[in-house]
């Protein structure tokens, strides 16, 4: 039985790869998902227009006045000069651009489709699955990498992820590259092909598009370039470490733009909702608090406000008190001030943060096309994997902290045992993963310090991702029995051949 058995894997694996397999499972579910009919995707927030105006698009007078209950598919495309300029500078304009190009191609040049964007985001999604899977079980064709490849699809098919391929949100351009990143570092650290400068372009060109695809992702240059020095310890790479240096000093520059580069306007939200939905987020009464940092007691009223507001609001975010004696006062150092004497306070924000920390699909809006004859709601169609995480992930910053330090201590042993050896493997694989853990540890940080607990889900995204691409990779080398142990074996280099 095991002959048969081992005799008919053989057979499936000369015609299909695990990546491959990962890669046609992929692509059937969400292509279900994003453009079978009723189609998916997710609805408006308030966060499109800043894409839209920026690439000459608008939206359509329609029946349902509520955008952030259903999903609209059709948008107007700007016939003359566009007055309104860059709204804020992305990577995602790219990739807009190229849905607009074959929008006006194949479809119209007065109206868009949104599945059409959807459509370039899927493209460059499954190439990204195929190399990620690669990246994870090269170079091995048994029963557990095509287990892995069936984990990459249940982990990175999830449609709290792919949702977002139908709609302006920024994350579809940081969740595709930051797969392509990973499986480049990772495919480097296993030496998958014989030249390394096409992987090494591949994650520098990654990185800098999920860097300069939202100003929250700035500080991310730092992580990655963390990652980046694993690269230096790759084989007979002496001559091009200059290179490295090079790509890393892109990316700190591209980080510095990306910050720079932030309008007035976004910092004022920024600021405002750092304070009313952070700083004032006390159980008992902040004004005292504020008080001793310098603040006047009478903007303990603006707690839990929005700078864009549903309804009604205590005072207008444009009156000239808020414009004169709010903003200017509490910038980041004033909010990290505050929190350094409010510690309690700042960790209960922490475990906020945390308790949403792996729920990726974003529950304020909804999932369903108008004609869909649905209730807005929330789509359960293949989020198993996301649901599982967001009810029994421990909601506490303490445990992410000692998960990190685990993780760590554990790639410690193989980058030990590699520098010993002289194998780039398990170098390469720990300054990856010690990277990913800076993003899991500052990104909750950054979006409590820099906007408070408005929005979580969204602005904490990195974190989930850069979790669930360890997880992955930590049970692939656990079965493949190379969590510690990189050495090449005599049945894997049979594989290989």
């Amino acid at each position: 039985m095991k002959i048969i058995t081992k005799k008919l894997l053989v057979k499936f694996s000369d015609y299909i790869s695990p990546a491959l397999l990962a890669t046609i499972l992929a692509a059937i579910i969400s292509g279900v998902l994003l453009f079978v009919s009723p189609i998916h995707g997710y609805a408006d927030n308030g966060d499109f227009y800043r894409a839209m105006l920026t690439n000459s698009i608008y939206r359509l007078p329609y029946d349902h006045t509520s955008t952030i209950d259903y999903v609209v598919t059709k948008f107007g495309i700007y016939q003359y000069f566009n007055e309104n300029g860059m709204i804020a500078f992305s990577s995602q304009t790219i990739f807009i651009q190229i849905a607009l190009f074959f929008n006006k191609i194949f479809y119209s040049t007065k109206f868009f489709d949104i599945r059409f964007l959807g459509a370039v985001y899927y493209v460059f999604y499954l190439g990204a699955i195929y190399l990620l899977t690669k990246s994870f079980v090269y170079p091995y064709k048994r029963v557990r990498s095509y287990m892995v490849a069936l984990l990459v699809v249940l982990v990175f098919a999830d449609s709290s992820f792919t949702l977002y391929f139908n709609s302006f949100f920024a994350e579809p351009v940081m969740y595709i590259f930051m797969l392509y990143g990973f499986a480049a570092i990772m495919l480097l650290a296993k030496g998958s092909y014989k030249r390394n400068w096409p992987m090494i372009t591949l994650f520098f060109v990654s990185i800098i598009l999920l860097i300069t695809d939202k100003s929250q992702n700035a500080p991310l240059a730092l992580s990655f370039s963390a990652v980046s020095i694993g690269m230096m310890f790759l084989p007979h790479f002496r001559a091009r470490r200059f290179a490295i240096m090079l790509g890393m000093f892109v990316l700190m520059g591209t980080g510095v733009f990306t910050y720079t580069a932030i309008k007035k306007e976004f910092n004022d939200v920024n600021q405002y909702q750092s304070f009313t939905h952070g700083v004032l987020m006390d159980t008992g009464d902040p004004s005292k608090k504020i008080e001793k940092q310098g603040m006047d007691e009478q903007f303990a009223l603006l707690r839990e406000e929005d700078y864009y507001p549903k309804t009604y609001t205590v005072i207008k975010v444009d009156n000239g008190v808020i414009q004169k004696k709010l903003l200017p006062n509490n910038g980041i150092g004033w909010t990290l001030k505050y929190y350094a004497h409010n510690p309690k306070q700042f960790g209960v924000l922490m475990d906020l943060a945390s308790q949403d920390i792996m729920i990726t699909q974003v529950k304020a809006v909804g999932d369903y096309i108008p004609s869909s004859h649905k209730p807005s709601k929330q789509l359960r169609y293949f989020t198993t994997y996301s649901q599982f995480m967001g009810a029994f992930f421990p909601g506490k910053f303490a445990f992410i902290i000692m998960l990190l330090i685990g993780l760590i201590s554990c790639y410690s042993v193989g980058l030990y045992m590699d520098l010993r050896e002289k194998r780039p493997h398990g170098v390469v694989r720990f300054f990856l993963v010690f990277g990913l853990c800076t993003i899991v540890f500052f990104v909750p940080i950054i979006a409590i310090v820099g906007d408070g607990d408005a929005d979580l889900a969204k602005h904490i995204f990195m974190t989930p991702l850069s979790l669930d691409l360890m997880f992955v990779l930590f049970i692939s080398d656990v079965l493949h029995h190379r969590l510690w142990d990189t050495s090449p074996r005599e049945e894997f280099l049979d594989e290989a051949k």
